[in-house]
């Protein structure tokens, strides 16, 4: 089968045109004192580039998403649970439908027509996915169901082949539990010890600390790019310098990162960066694993069955090279022609053009909710990406997340699957609002407003 060469606009560097310089995607000086409520509304930015490339068009790109017009306890939907999950625009949609109605055949190893289709539509995602992180090869892209399900596969693969009493894998404070969990278990399985890099008090990764924890013992090092719970922006490409330096392996977990700012495996230098499709607008139960040549050559089989062997006799097995190594049954074929649609749709658009708007969000919203009575923003690192962690003295988090679903908005409240970097900012759980760049001011308007009522006695009696 032919894979379709698959081509992404180059991107320029972007500029708020009132910024005077480059907008780089963090907190910083320039937020405004302004108060939280009141006032007109702050229209969007001209987002501009060096090159007059177009600016990101809101209202149109909203027009993409079918259930931005969803009504929620009579009221507009309002989805700010993006690092939960993100919305999918309707090219998603159709094209897993129009797989479902015109490709529909199990993939590889058939002689008919829709199994032709059906391949070239799979491997043509693959080879997408490579493009958007720039791998320097597609075998070097395997399907997953998700972020989870990639750090399992390394885990319980290459952790077991490589991993024994007195190894050594570090982690950091701000993980997500997928990137605790298996390292735990494994651990377990063959007697290596994990070790934890600290954070600060604002939640800035501390890389001085996280250096001096890894050593010859260290095996692998294992750290996410963006915090789930706290925003937290780190420097993956530091982190992954500081283990190749003491001859460890690599993982860059990158289910936060990737809707957010460009990824560029080569120049980020991880042996393994894992990443979901639904948290960039793709669908749910469909991820990869991207696994640098040599690191998947070093890395055995997880799971046997089908798709992933060259030969079996009843005596023993020959596996097929990486991908289909690790692809073993039969894949989530068309999620992944959605995922495949999904990074087209986003690479259009402009990943840069998409961190400059959402930084803006990010930085309309912080101090406006920060000047609430009552509000304490958990996580006010450096850098940051567009996740909003906070609490309200007197009010459960779970108690603003219903009145905020009172009004239509939509955000997560509890741990965030995070309990470790909470309880070291001393809370068990916050309210967590994401933004993504289908999201407006205005919206962020109804929400400080829902809050500060809240805040004030005037929302849930």
């Amino acid at each position: 089968m032919t894979t379709p060469e698959t081509s992404f606009p180059a991107t320029p560097e972007f500029y708020f045109a009132d910024a005077g310089g480059p907008m780089f995607y963090f907190l910083d000086d320039r937020l405004d004192a302004s108060p939280a409520i009141g006032g007109p509304p702050t229209p969007e930015p001209p987002v501009v580039t060096t090159t007059g490339d177009r600016a990101l068009d809101v209202a149109s790109v909203r027009s993409d998403f079918p259930i931005l017009g969803e009504r929620v306890n009579g009221r507009p939907l309002i989805w700010f649970d993006n690092a939960a999950t993100t919305q999918k625009p309707r090219a998603v949609i159709d094209r897993i439908s129009s797989f479902y109605e015109h490709e529909n055949s199990n993939i590889h190893r058939a002689a008919h027509e829709l199994a032709a289709r059906a391949t070239d539509a799979y491997e043509d995602a693959r080879e997408t996915t490579r493009r958007f992180l720039n791998a320097p090869r597609v075998e070097d892209i395997v399907f997953v169901r998700g972020t989870t399900e990639a750090i399992n596969l390394v885990a319980q693969s290459w952790g077991r082949k490589h991993l024994g009493e007195g190894d050594e894998i570090v982690i950091t404070h701000l993980e997500h539990h997928a990137n605790i969990v298996p390292w735990q278990q494994i651990s377990r399985q063959t007697g290596a010890v994990l070790k934890v890099a600290p954070v600060d008090d604002r939640g800035n990764l501390l890389l001085d600390e996280l250096e001096r924890l890894v050593g010859p013992r260290t095996k692998l090092v294992a750290a996410t790019q963006v915090s789930n719970a706290l925003g937290t922006v780190t420097d993956a490409k530091r982190i992954v310098e500081i283990g190749h330096r003491h001859g460890a392996r690599v993982l860059i977990d990158g289910a936060q990162s990737i809707p957010h700012m460009p990824i560029d495996v080569v120049d980020l230098g991880a042996d393994f960066f894992v990443f979901s499709g639904h948290k960039i607008v793709g669908p749910t139960g469909i991820g990869v694993l991207y696994g640098a040549q040599d690191a998947l050559a070093d890395t055995p089989p997880w799971q046997g069955g089908g798709n992933m062997i060259a030969d079996v006799t009843l005596e023993r097995a020959l596996y097929q090279d990486p991908p289909n190594k690790f692809e073993a049954g039969t894949g989530n074929i068309a999620d992944a022609v959605g995922l495949g649609t999904a990074l087209r749709y986003v690479a259009d658009l402009g990943i840069e053009r998409i961190a400059a708007y959402e930084h803006h969000l990010l930085d309309y919203a912080t101090p406006r909710l920060s000047a609430i009575p009552g509000v304490r923003i958990i996580g006010t690192a450096d850098e940051k990406a567009s996740v909003l962690s906070f609490v309200l003295d007197g009010h459960e988090p779970l108690e603003v997340g219903k009145a905020l679903n009172a009004e239509g908005i939509a955000v997560r409240a509890g741990h965030h699957c995070a309990q470790p970097i909470l309880r070291r900012m001393g809370v068990e759980q916050t309210v967590r609002p994401s933004f993504a760049f289908y999201n407006t001011t205005d919206e962020i308007d109804v929400f400080l407003d829902v809050v500060d009522r809240l805040a004030r006695g005037g929302v849930g009696g």
